[in-house]
């Protein structure tokens, strides 16, 4: 229901950032995560975007973190325990597990990440990665 739910709340729009914007909200508002929001690619780093959540870094270098390192491979990463992550970069220590979904652009270059944290450890399965990639498909 919430891909439903984004596809008709953003149909017709043409700001990302206003799409941004309501797709964090509502994926926030539905799903009860920790943190849930984008980074934006800005020459090359990630740059905080519009989320939902605590206070978040505002800077991610390309290829670093959870973030940087989906859009250097542009694949969706989903890590069950954030502390095994080799090189995480660590916002806040209550986020426990992450997903984090590239955003592509027409001609397939990644233009954002939507990045999800968990207080809970393993909270995000192949069902998540599934829809949310489907989100972010309509993103592009």
């Amino acid at each position: 229901m919430l891909v439903d739910q984004i596809r008709s709340l953003i149909a017709g729009e043409t700001d990302q950032v206003a799409v941004m914007s309501n797709v964090a909200a509502a994926i926030h508002q539905e799903m009860k995560f920790w943190w849930t929001g984008f980074y934006r690619v800005v020459g090359n780093e990630l740059v905080l975007g519009p989320f939902q959540g605590p206070v978040a870094c505002m800077h991610i270098p390309f290829g670093r973190g959870v973030c940087g390192t989906a859009w250097q491979r542009e694949q969706t990463i989903v890590v069950p325990d954030v502390e095994q992550f080799p090189g995480h970069i660590a916002c806040s220590s209550a986020s426990r597990s992450e997903i984090v979904v590239p955003v592509f652009d027409k001609e397939g270059r990644v233009t954002a990440v939507l990045d999800i944290d968990s207080e809970r450890l393993a909270a995000f399965d192949e069902t998540d990665q599934r829809y949310l990639e489907e989100i972010c498909r309509m993103l592009s």
